[in-house]
């Protein structure tokens, strides 16, 4: 049996500070993390990545900008964009196999111990 190539989206985000918006796509929705430093593009780089509110599928797709007063506003663009395929999924880890523009490899995210949001992202292999 294949495994579903599910989607991934970077959106380099413009908003009171710039940072870029980690989004995988599992059980449906996009799984969000918020990165203040552009994604590792090689093994031996680490991103702090906070863990943000869901996002629909469809918003893998969005491009533009956001209105003041609204929340995230500023602009927004993709930075990259693929698929990825769903090596592990534990509460505190997971691993994927990416397939974009500019990441391509296994990345891992890691949560950090007693902590709600912080997580770690880099090219584990």
């Amino acid at each position: 049996m294949l495994k579903k190539e599910n989607i991934f989206v970077i959106q380099k985000h413009e908003a009171t500070r710039l940072h870029y918006d980690f989004r995988i796509e599992i059980n449906g929705v996009l799984k969000s993390w918020a990165m203040p430093k552009t994604p590792p593009l090689e093994k031996g780089v680490k991103r702090l990545a906070v863990i943000t509110e869901d996002h629909s599928i469809e918003y893998a797709n969005f491009e533009g900008i956001i209105p003041k007063g609204q929340y995230g506003a500023g602009k927004v663009e993709i930075w990259d964009k693929g698929t990825f395929n769903l090596i592990k999924n534990e509460n505190n880890k997971i691993v994927i196999d990416i397939t974009g523009n500019k990441l391509n490899g296994r990345y891992c995210l890691i949560k950090f111990k007693n902590e709600n949001k912080n997580w770690m992202l880099f090219k584990c292999e």
